[in-house]
């Protein structure tokens, strides 16, 4: 069971199919004053469900995010703390296919008189289970701890180690888009 979690979770950045991005920022802080910051940890223990690479590729999106606009990682004091989490969510999609056939012959319509004739539909339905990944990114002033900005991605997983390794990148980049300091 925990094996299977894990590669389900291993897929959570990996596809460009569906990705969801929001974010929301204290709009009386000072952005520019913020020249470092620390990561302050993946919050209630939620990086157990991503591999040591998976979470490699994140961190590694968020600092390169993070230098374009000015910003240096630190190990120690900081202007800002940044706090990971990490939320999977198990889902059915189910899609409905209707072929119908006939009902354009003569015949009885009502019992009497031409008109259409009798027709039949068949319709098929598909399930697909997936797993949808929602990464929040929650940005703290150091000094006071008072939150300054956050960033949701919402995404389906993908399974393949490859396609991780070139779309963690690229949704992180759109998940920073909406932050308050542009790239450089």
């Amino acid at each position: 069971m925990k094996k299977t979690l894990v590669v389900l979770v291993l897929v959570l950045l990996g596809t460009t199919a569906f990705s969801q991005v929001k974010s929301d920022y204290d709009k009386d802080t000072d952005f520019s004053k913020y020249k470092t910051y620390s990561f302050a940890g993946w919050q209630k223990n939620s990086d157990q469900q991503l591999n040591d690479f998976d979470k490699e590729r994140i961190q590694s999106a968020l600092k390169s995010e993070f230098d374009k606009r000015g910003m240096t990682l630190t190990e120690g004091d900081a202007d800002a703390k940044i706090a990971l989490y990490l939320v999977l969510d198990k889902k059915t999609s189910t899609t409905a296919y209707t072929d119908y056939m006939g009902g354009m012959g003569y015949g009885p319509r009502w019992g009497w008189g031409m008109g259409p004739g009798f027709g039949a539909a068949t319709t098929t339905y598909n399930e697909s289970d997936y797993t949808e990944g929602t990464l929040v990114v929650d940005m703290y002033d150091a000094s006071d701890s008072k939150l300054i900005w956050q960033g949701v991605m919402t995404t389906i997983a993908n399974e393949k180690p490859k396609k991780r390794e070139k779309s963690i990148p690229k949704k992180i980049k759109k998940l920073m888009h909406q932050f308050p300091v542009p790239a450089k």
